[in-house]
């Protein structure tokens, strides 16, 4: 039986060094924000604009590089990657604005196509709005021919979208409906038009939905096995999921299925860590408040709210969503332009901390040097990262923002 002493035993001693030298060597787990790399930016202004109301990224010329397409005030250009020499290809298409461009390949032969919306009037939505489809020349820095389609008054915002057979349609919604004032009235009409193999002949067009009032903007998603788009909206009855339903006659039905009830601008899905869907909306439309919602577990139930990311927008205005970190998961680009609400415009990543989502880490990319009026990502210069183009308007200037994140990768 031991007993006992004023001075230790020596293998206590022995045992307690050995657990601090382990101590030295083992790693402490660094927190999520340590683990996270801080997000790097080379800053490239590649163009004086008006507005530039609408930008896309997709290869224009089929040289396998993306190059980049503007929708500005009076004009539609394209800037060629590398050099992002501007080729204007429309001009004075309306009386008044541009306000929106589509662009993607719909034939297949490397080169994408071209829809733009103008005639833009914010208050009115009687007569104006105008929908048009280019027709490239052989020449594709030459002008394009524009095709006027049909189109519902206050046109605002498109997408080309894939249906079930593979073929691609484009998506055209107003900002508002018809005879409607501040968002009381008739519905919009979102319209889907379905390419005729010549441009040049008429263009059939179906009703989408025409339940919702001020949608500032909608977004493109894939969220089940099947090979068509879906959409998700943001209006003033919150955010809205559009999902094609085809029954046993293939006839074609929109099924629509409510997520926030949030009066919203603009909206982006993504990846959190934990592998959840989130979606991210501007609140109300051009709004202050930028918030995250997380895919419930259990379907046909509201959207989780998990973070206010910001509630001191001025303007908020654009959104973008991607693995800008190089980490497996999603970020969350917020842009906004301080034109209505005066203040200091700016643009900031918001990354996620933990795998819910519900703690965040901010970024500032730029602030009084872009007023942004719209955002695009992709990989521009093709080095693996997703890069940011970003069109303001009281600025004036259309700006690359070159991902220099060290990733990893």
């Amino acid at each position: 039986m031991r007993t006992c002493s004023k001075h230790p035993d020596i293998s206590v001693v022995k045992y307690a060094v050995q657990l601090a030298i382990l101590a030295c060597l083992t790693p402490i787990p660094l927190s999520a924000q340590e683990r996270l790399p801080q997000d790097s930016w080379e800053t490239v202004t590649i163009d004086t604009i008006e507005i530039g109301y609408g930008l896309q990224i997709d290869d224009v010329n089929g040289d396998g590089k993306p190059d980049i397409i503007l929708a500005d005030k009076s004009t539609v250009q394209w800037y060629e990657n590398p050099s992002w020499n501007k080729h204007v290809i429309a001009r004075d298409l309306t009386e008044r604005d541009n306000v929106c461009v589509a662009a993607k390949d719909i034939d297949g032969d490397g080169k994408c196509e071209i829809a733009v919306g103008g005639q833009w009037n914010y208050r009115e939505s009687v007569k104006d709005g105008a929908v048009h489809y280019l027709a490239p020349p052989s020449d594709r820095s030459q002008i394009w021919k524009p095709i006027k389609l049909y189109n519902e008054p206050s046109t605002h915002r498109m997408h080309w979208i894939t249906g079930p057979d593979h073929s691609k349609r484009l998506v055209v919604k107003p900002l508002r409906g018809r005879g409607s004032v501040n968002g009381d009235g008739a519905g919009l009409k979102l319209l889907e038009y379905f390419p005729p193999n010549d441009p040049n002949e008429p263009w059939q067009h179906q009703v989408i939905c025409d339940f919702l009032h001020l949608s500032h903007n909608f977004h493109v998603v894939n969220w089940d096995d099947d090979p068509e788009d879906e959409l998700i909206i943001a209006a003033k009855e919150g955010v809205w999921h559009l999902d094609r339903q085809t029954n046993a006659n293939k006839a074609e039905k929109w099924q629509a299925t409510q997520l926030t009830d949030q009066f919203s601008g603009e909206i982006r899905d993504g990846k959190l860590p934990g592998g959840d869907r989130f979606i991210v909306a501007i609140q109300p439309m051009h709004g202050s408040t930028a918030a995250t919602y997380r895919q419930p577990q259990e379907q046909g139930r509201p959207w989780e709210l998990c973070k206010v990311l910001s509630e001191s927008l001025k303007d908020g205005h654009a959104l973008a969503c991607a693995d800008f970190l190089g980490v497996g998961s999603d970020q969350i680009i917020v842009g906004w332009r301080a034109m209505n609400e005066p203040g200091v415009p700016g643009i900031k990543l918001f990354a996620p901390l933990d795998p819910q989502g519900n703690r965040w880490r901010e970024s500032v990319l730029s602030a009084e040097q872009v007023a942004v009026e719209d955002i695009k990502i992709g990989d521009l210069d093709q080095d693996g990262r997703v890069d940011v183009i970003a069109a303001a308007r009281q600025t004036k200037n259309l700006v690359i923002f070159f991902n220099r994140t060290e990733t990893g990768r």
